[in-house]
């Protein structure tokens, strides 16, 4: 018996290959074999949007060598990716290979698999099934719509505001959320306000401190582990409430005034206040919280991420990279608790498995979490292998350790309060000190990030403080209720109230999660096009519009406000799910969202006026004609034109100096863009100084920079 099994890349296909063994031809289809064509709409509106598929020109030759391999198989086995792209995969493969009329139905079988191990790959091919034409209506559904904005909406954009822009349905509004934050940190205005902390210490020991800090000062004594900061029976309060009511400082005067009755004032430990602090772990990765975990600890973009998952995957080191389901399965929880229990100790080991349930009502809860697939194989295994990089290993050591944490015990802290009278203030002091670490053994020297608020477990023991950046250790003194206390010093400190960030790669993921838009595998395709169209552009890390983005945000907000309305979108989102579900026809969906739209797009042909995009001065002058150059975007991305254009044609490169030296060879640092909208500094003298950093450089601090290459991505 011929079998002939197709998968989306060669790199699944070696891996598959193992295991399936000689009776087995796999083949790689190379990702889609059909699509909508590029050059044209694609879309049949008068017949109901009945989609036009063409076979690419690059995917010809691999369709017929595909064909010629189904002509001696007795069975054809599709097992794409486990999601709605891949089950459109699935059913374009079967459409175009299988020969209709010779190859019989019951001969064409789907098998889905979401860790490619041995005992899955057995499983998935004992139990096959047909392709699911539900969740390819999902997938044409949302490849529809998106086709309908895009090539509907950008030729409006090209005559109202520029020629070859483009729009998007959900890139739109992801744009919308970057310029409204934009604007508010723009708009912004900082209000001062001031701290004050007092330095306290036990009266009985006042003198010490005093002698230690005069022989300081003489020189007499220079180990800085004598000084009051580093004495056990040394603590710092911070200033909360007078009279009762909280404290709100706003200038000098104020401080002044407050520091004055500081330092007069009598304190006292007027209570205290100890509890056991419980911190629960993270649940186990999904799609989204990757790729913010991976942006915030090791850099790297969700394009990136999603790559280096992909290709974990397909070595069988990983479950599917692309799912919001915080279930895993029974035989992975034996496996972790079995490991933790052997390597770590019983004492991490709960007395019965954490179970995760997700609080997205669209959570598709049949799927698994992102995990490894063998807790055996530790980072350190993988350095051995060919093909991988420090990116690869430094990703799956981030989804080991977050898929055994989840099943580890909770950390215990023991956690006190201090609060200190001072006259009619109050000043309080907080400490914890880890009592137990449990699954916080494994992040210890890490700072922890707040990238899972969406999952709760399950069972009776609550949900963790997973708010807390970091394990809080600050050791309090020994004290009793009515302890005498002497004051070391006030430390008032000035502060201004700051906007909010910006956003980067991972809070604009998390905030289109919250607002429900987008889907596991749109995430990255979203924030890659945003900046290779430069309508953003990305500094130190967090995205800032173009002046062309503000336009087109601006044109689409004013004219078509459902199309980046938050929860219109969200709701198309759960309309497609509705449509996978089957609950819902996918061209009704799409006629009640067309309808309307072409009216509103004839009308605004009509009648909406052209927008100019006004050019940031560069602060040169043309050395051709002497006028002022600006700063225009083309398809690589910024540089300066002379602003008399067409009348005078010169251009040249855009490069932006900043105030730091090049820490190679001292030559000056310019901000430079790559053709993907990307911004990164690199020095003057290229190519003689091949210095490049994605973020601003310390000209006295070099050991801190990233290098990358210019052009290229981290």
């Amino acid at each position: 018996m011929n079998n002939l099994v197709i998968v989306e890349s060669p790199t699944k296909a070696r891996t598959l290959q193992k295991f399936l063994g000689d009776k087995y031809t796999i083949e790689a289809s190379m990702g889609h074999v059909r699509d909508l064509p590029k050059s044209e709409l694609g879309v049949d509106i008068e017949h109901d949007f009945e989609p036009q598929y063409v076979i690419p020109r690059d995917k010809r030759k691999r369709v017929n060598e595909m064909k010629k391999e189904m002509e001696g198989a007795d069975t054809l086995w599709l097992a794409t990716d486990p999601d709605r792209e891949g089950e459109a995969i699935a059913w374009h493969l079967e459409q175009v290979i299988s020969d209709k009329g010779k190859v019989k139905s019951e001969d064409i079988k789907r098998v889905v698999f979401h860790e490619i191990t041995e005992e899955a790959i057995r499983e998935a091919f004992n139990q096959p099934r047909q392709i699911d034409l539900k969740l390819v209506d999902a997938q044409v559904a949302r490849r529809v719509l998106d086709r309908l904005v895009g090539y509907k909406l950008s030729p409006l954009l090209w005559q109202k505001i520029k020629k070859g822009l483009s729009a998007g349905r959900v890139q739109s509004v992801a744009l919308r959320l970057i310029v409204e934050r934009e604007r508010e940190v723009k708009a912004f205005k900082a209000q001062e306000y001031w701290s004050i902390e007092a330095e306290l210490t036990q009266s009985v020991i006042l003198n010490e401190v005093k002698d230690l800090s005069r022989m300081r000062d003489s020189n007499k004594l220079r180990d800085s582990s004598a000084s009051p900061q580093n004495d056990k029976n040394h603590f710092v309060a911070i200033l909360i409430e007078q009279n009762s009511k909280k404290l709100e400082i706003k200038n000098k005067e104020e401080v002044d005034g407050h520091v004055k009755n500081l330092e007069k004032a009598q304190y006292v430990v007027s209570k205290i206040t100890q509890k056991e602090v419980r911190r629960f772990p993270y649940p186990p990765f999904i799609t989204s919280t990757l790729q913010q975990a991976a942006s915030n600890r090791l850099g790297m973009s969700a394009k990136k991420t999603m790559m280096v998952a992909q290709n974990l995957y397909e070595q069988g080191l990983i479950t599917y990279m692309r799912t919001d389901s915080v279930n895993l399965s029974s035989s992975a929880i034996l496996a972790v608790r079995k490991f933790i229990a052997d390597f770590l100790g019983r004492s991490y080991l709960p007395t019965k498995p954490r179970i995760y349930k997700s609080k997205s009502k669209n959570a598709q809860e049949a799927h698994e979490a992102i995990r490894v697939t063998d807790v055996g194989v530790r980072s350190e295994d993988l350095r051995t292998r060919n093909g991988f990089n420090k990116d690869h290993i430094r990703l799956y050591e981030l989804i080991w350790k977050r898929f055994v944490a989840c099943q580890m015990n909770e950390a215990i802290l023991d956690q006190t309060t201090i609060d200190v009278t001072a006259d009619s203030y109050l000043l309080r002091a907080t400490g914890s000190v880890i009592k137990f670490n449990g699954w916080l053994k494994l992040y210890e020297k890490e700072k922890l990030e707040d990238d899972s608020p969406r999952f709760a477990q399950s069972d009776a023991e609550g949900v963790g403080e997973a708010g807390e950046k970091d394990t809080g250790q600050k050791i309090l003194p020994k004290l009793l209720e009515n302890d005498s206390l002497n004051l070391i010093q006030l430390l008032p400190d000035q502060h201004f109230t700051e906007p909010l960030p910006r956003y980067n790669e991972a809070s604009l993921i998390k905030k289109l999660e919250e607002l429900g838009i987008g889907r596991p595998s749109t995430y990255a395709p979203i924030i890659s096009t945003i900046q290779e169209r430069f309508y953003v552009e990305r500094m130190e890390r967090r995205f800032i519009p173009t002046e062309l983005g503000f336009t087109v945000n601006d044109f689409i907000v004013e004219y078509f406000p459902d199309i980046v309305d938050y929860s219109f979108t969200a709701q198309m989102e759960d309309e497609l799910d509705e449509i996978a579900n089957g609950e819902r026809q996918w061209r009704p969906t799409v006629r009640q969202f067309y309808q309307p739209f072409e009216k509103k797009l004839e009308l605004t042909f009509k009648e909406a006026e052209k927008m100019k995009i006004e050019p940031q001065l560069a602060g040169k002058k043309c050395p051709e004609c002497g006028n002022e150059l600006v700063i225009r975007i083309g398809k690589f991305g910024k540089f300066l034109a002379c602003s008399t254009f067409p009348k005078c044609r010169h251009t040249e490169a855009l490069e932006e100096i900043i105030d730091v030296k090049c820490p190679q060879d001292g030559g000056d640092i310019v901000v430079r863009h790559t053709r993907r909208g990307k911004t990164f500094y690199g020095c003057k003298n290229w190519p003689v100084c091949k210095f490049a950093s994605w973020t601003k450089p310390k000209s006295d601090k070099p050991e801190e920079l990233v290098i990358a290459s210019p052009g290229g991505e981290k």
